[in-house]
Parts: structure tokens; sequence; C-alpha cells
């Protein structure tokens, strides 16, 4: 059997220690298997080398070309993202961009038409898709009647090194438009306001009938309030924790693994595009203290 040889960008994020672990150690994706890394010969790369028994360590990601079948992008800055995954898209190469997709709406622009001109699988998504509080609110959805809003709560820092909101603030985003049904948001098409009082930040705006609410609370002193979503109706509430499990990575992998097996996007590339249509129009109007919009 071949075996899909997979290059890993962004090692210092500590989801790339699962998907090493489920890839090579555990052995969960049979004929998939991590063999390379990007970032030179640092400390961290040579630990991830001896655990995972990977031979092949280059600097850039563009020297991954002609060594992999498929790429994943890890990186916790999303700005980074289209610079390193652009030219592997272009070379044809699937790639998984872990959350978030991208730092801006252009960037995430970029990328889908990079992986549409050449063809290539090109993944993404929240790990909080994919948890049991999810699962819960979509089956009783039907009990609050017409959806009226959607309130979701979690950690985020706006002042984080790693493009602010976008780092932490993408999963509730995602979330929040996985309930929805994951619409088509165009960029430039919300009216958003957002506000700061000392570490939370809270951001209104509306898809359709239904109106969100975000509520980003920024961690400290090892305290980070937990995820947590809403549903109100016309004829009642729905409320569930959305709690990680320890493998939290597994499901979006598997997904990517799937969509490379079937030669095929992860999933619509509207679907990629909303959530960060969404948080930069929370960004923006936070940054400008005005409502980001559509006059």
């Amino acid at each position: 059997m071949s075996v899909r040889r997979i290059g890993i960008i962004g090692t210092e994020n500590s989801h790339v220690d699962q998907f090493v672990r489920f890839l090579n150690i555990e052995e969960r994706h049979p004929g998939n298997r991590a063999v390379a890394l990007v970032g030179g010969r640092t400390e961290r790369n040579e630990a991830l080398c001896r655990t995972g028994n990977i031979g092949l360590v280059v600097e850039n990601p563009a020297d991954l070309i002609g060594h992999v079948d498929a790429v994943i992008v890890s990186s916790r800055d999303g700005r980074t993202h289209r610079e390193q995954a652009e030219p592997l898209l272009a070379a044809g190469l699937p790639v998984f961009v872990d959350k978030p997709f991208a730092g801006s709406v252009a960037d995430a622009q970029a990328l889908i038409a990079a992986a549409e001109r050449s063809g290539a699988t090109l993944g993404s998504g929240s790990a909080l898709r994919f948890v049991s509080g999810i699962s819960y609110l979509t089956d009783h959805a039907g009990q609050c009647g017409a959806l009226r809003q959607v309130a979701m709560t979690g950690p985020a820092d706006p002042d984080s090194e790693y493009a602010g909101l976008f780092f932490y603030g993408i999963h509730q985003v995602e979330a929040a438009l996985q309930l929805l049904g994951d619409p088509v948001v165009e960029p430039g098409s919300l009216t958003t306001t957002a506000s700061r009082h000392g570490d939370t930040v809270v951001a209104l705006t509306r898809i359709g009938d239904v109106s969100l609410t975000f509520t980003f609370v920024t961690p400290s002193d090892g305290e980070q309030t937990s995820f947590h979503a809403t549903l109100t109706g016309t004829s009642g509430v729905c409320a569930a924790a959305l709690t990680l499990p320890a493998d939290y990575t597994a499901p979006p992998l598997a997904r990517f693994i799937d969509a490379c097996d079937r030669n095929e996007p992860q999933k619509d590339r509207s679907a990629v595009l909303a959530p960060i249509a969404v948080l930069e129009s929370v960004t923006d109007a936070l940054a400008s203290g005005a409502p980001y919009g559509k006059d």
C-alpha cells in the first residue's frame, strides 16, 4: 500500500503533538504518515522527530514540494497561513489549514483561489464544530421554535500576539455558523458592533433573521472561561457547554484525510470563508469604535 506522506508547518503549536501521535504512533489512518517538518533543526522539531520517527526537516514551506503528498499548516498566527500555504496549493498539494483559516478576508480569498486554480484539496475547521454540545443543540433546536438569537461565550484575547481575536475567537464564530447551517456570508455584508470593557469584548451582528452575540473573555492567571452556546427561539431556549475532548484535533484531521481520499474539497469554499468574514467584521468594528458594515 502506498503511503500518503504528510508535511507539517507550524510545529510550535501543541496541536502538532496530537497530529504526530494520531498519524505515526497510534496509526489511526493507515497509509498516512507525517514524514517532514518545517522550521529547521530546532529543539522542538528534533523532539518531534524522535517521538514520531520523522526523518526530514526543511527550512521553508516550499521546500516540502517534491517530498510530501499533503500538508498540515498549524502555525498559531493565522496571518502567516497564506504565505505558508499558497505555494503548496499552487503546486497541487492538498492542504489542511488549522484554525484560524486566515487572518483576513483577503488572505482567505487568495487561498481559496489558489486551490481552485490547481484543483487541490483544501480543508480547515475548528474542532469545536465536532463537540457533543453542538450535536445536542442541533438535535434540540426545533424545540426552540423559529431561531432568533445565538449567543456564544468563550476565551479570546484581542491583544494576542497571534492576530488578536482570530486565534481563539474563531472557535466561537465557527460553532455559531455550524448551528446556523453554515450560511453563505459575503464579505462586507454584515453590520457589526463591538465594544471592549476590561478583559471582555462583546460583539453583535445579524445573519438573516438571527442575531448573533459573541462574548470574548481574555484568559488570565491560568483561568479561562469555557465555551458555551445558547439558542433563543420563538418558543424556547436551549443551551449547552461546548467542551473539547482530550483528542479534539482528531475529527478535523479525519475529515481532511477523507477529503484527500475523495480528491475533493473538505467542504464548500463559502463555508471556509464565512467565519473569516464574520470575525473580520468584529475586529474592524472593535478597532474603529463604530459599527462595521453597510451604511
